[in-house]
């Protein structure tokens, strides 16, 4: 029947003008044509065009958009379950659908789709599995046959790489779906029950009842070397006594879902639910330090697990946010808590962060010697480093044109003041004195209300801050 789900022109190759207005991406003979006929045909029969958000995958299918005029979402490689969650969570209304290949879900979406389907969120899910990797040159899927011969298997698969998932068995297994089968297409039989097999899963989903997947075996022409009778023949004699047509599951008489409450969108209830305000807070800065750069300053903190390198790192973010600019920060630990690697890349912008790495900061402020020696070369010319000169005997060689060295010793300004773990507090302090960046009030007001929790350790912290500083500014008269 004609739809109005499709779109009358295909606005890809050409522009959309000629034959290419009307020919899809799929080769001739592929079961993504006639699957997708069903699932708009269905859409158009229920009413439920311009409720339906179409999530689609990575994989042959990557420009169902072009072809389905309905609300259209691109997921990454796997994803579509969890960009589905989101959707129907922001408008309970929707209706939401993923479409996936074999290597999409049951390889790198696998734990996607499970937790997905065990939620039992009303979604409606349509699975093809073609037994093959289409998109990307024939390897093998999880889905392949035994013996089945790919181009990651050419001898053919066997047991070391383990048995096809039947992934409709799977599914149908958890708690959470109401219908599960597995259709095929391989003859008008059969076409004609997948396609009322696809319009009663998406009818699960506009009743409310629930999460509805269905499997369609699927011919792939091409990679099997068959012309499209062959490869429909293949389907059958093949696919079907491992994969099993039929119902695997199907509770649709009992109660719908529970309602998903209609999500709000009010920035003071979200502010406050993460115990912030929409208060504006105090602003102490002139302006962007554009003495250092007229738009994007960068800045690497790095040191040992526990030097504190990541909290300093969050105070400079916080503090450049309440002056009202762009801020980034990216943490990157090593695999010990304590005594491992640990640095961190911050980003301050006068309007956006376009990029959160700082592979050559304007600035590095190191804890120990190894991340000196890591990092200090890769310091842009005319930057500076700031570095604990209680650890730290020397500065490496290779350092870029025009670097500034400064020496604070933060390690022993800290543990002079009986307090060991305000070391990079004292850091914070040096840089500020050093570079000017921003006010001394500016940072002090952040760190202070990083400590909210910790009120008592507020004095020392901002004497340790205040230390910090003057050694450098010291250095730097």
């Amino acid at each position: 029947m004609p739809t109005s789900v499709f779109y009358r022109n295909f606005e890809r190759h050409a522009h959309g003008e000629g034959t290419s207005a009307h020919a899809t991406t799929y080769c001739p003979g592929c079961g993504h044509g006639l699957a997708q006929k069903y699932l708009a045909e269905a859409i158009d029969e229920l009413g439920v065009q311009d409720r339906t958000v179409l999530v689609s995958p990575v994989g042959c299918s990557v420009f169902m958009y072009y072809y389905f005029d309905v609300g259209n979402s691109q997921a990454p490689h796997g994803r579509a379950p969890a960009v589905a969650i989101g959707h129907k969570t922001a408008n309970p209304d929707s209706i939401v659908i993923c479409y996936q290949g074999d290597g999409d879900l049951a390889s790198i979406g696998l734990a996607e789709i499970v937790s997905t389907a065990q939620l039992g969120i009303p979604l409606t899910v349509i699975f093809i599995n073609n037994a093959i990797y289409g998109m990307t040159g024939g390897q093998m899927a999880p889905t392949t046959l035994l013996g089945q011969r790919t181009t990651t298997t050419p001898a053919g698969r066997t047991l070391l790489a383990g048995q096809p998932m039947k992934m409709a068995e799977l599914i149908s297994g958890l708690d959470g779906p109401v219908f599960v089968e597995r259709v095929a297409l391989y003859d008008n039989k059969r076409r004609t029950h997948a396609r009322r097999t696809i319009k009663k899963a998406l009818e699960m989903q506009v009743t409310g009842k629930g999460f509805a997947f269905i499997e369609v075996l699927s011919e792939c022409p091409v990679h099997l070397g068959l012309d499209p009778e062959e490869a429909e023949n293949w389907v059958r004699d093949n696919m079907v006594p491992v994969f099993p047509l039929g119902v695997k599951k199907d509770i649709t008489g009992g109660a719908a879902f529970p309602t998903i409450p209609t999500a709000r969108f009010d920035p003071e209830e979200a502010l406050s639910a993460v115990g912030t305000t929409t208060e504006r807070p105090p602003r102490f800065s002139e302006g962007f330090p554009v003495h250092i750069d007229p738009e994007d300053i960068s800045f690497k903190l790095a040191g040992s697990g526990g030097d504190g390198a990541q909290t300093a790192a969050m105070i400079i973010t916080r503090a450049a946010i309440a002056e009202g600019f762009d801020a980034t920060h990216i943490p990157s630990y090593g695999p010990e808590s304590r005594g491992g690697t640990s640095y961190a890349d911050v980003h301050v912008a006068v309007k956006e962060v376009l990029s959160p790495a700082a592979p050559n900061p304007h600035f590095l402020v190191a804890f120990n010697a190894p991340s000196l020696v890591k990092f200090g070369p890769a310091v842009r010319a005319g930057g500076m480093i700031v570095y604990d000169s209680s650890v730290i005997g020397t500065v490496p060689d290779g350092l870029a044109p025009g670097v500034r060295i400064i020496a604070v010793p933060f390690a022993a300004v800290a543990k002079d003041l009986g307090a060991p773990l305000v070391k990079n507090v004292v850091a914070l302090g040096a840089l500020q004195g050093a570079t000017k960046v921003f006010p001394e009030e500016t940072f002090l007001t952040a760190m202070c209300a990083a400590l909210k929790d910790k009120c008592a350790m507020i004095p020392v912290n901002e004497e340790a801050f205040r230390v910090g500083a003057k050694f450098a500014e010291e250095q730097v008269a």
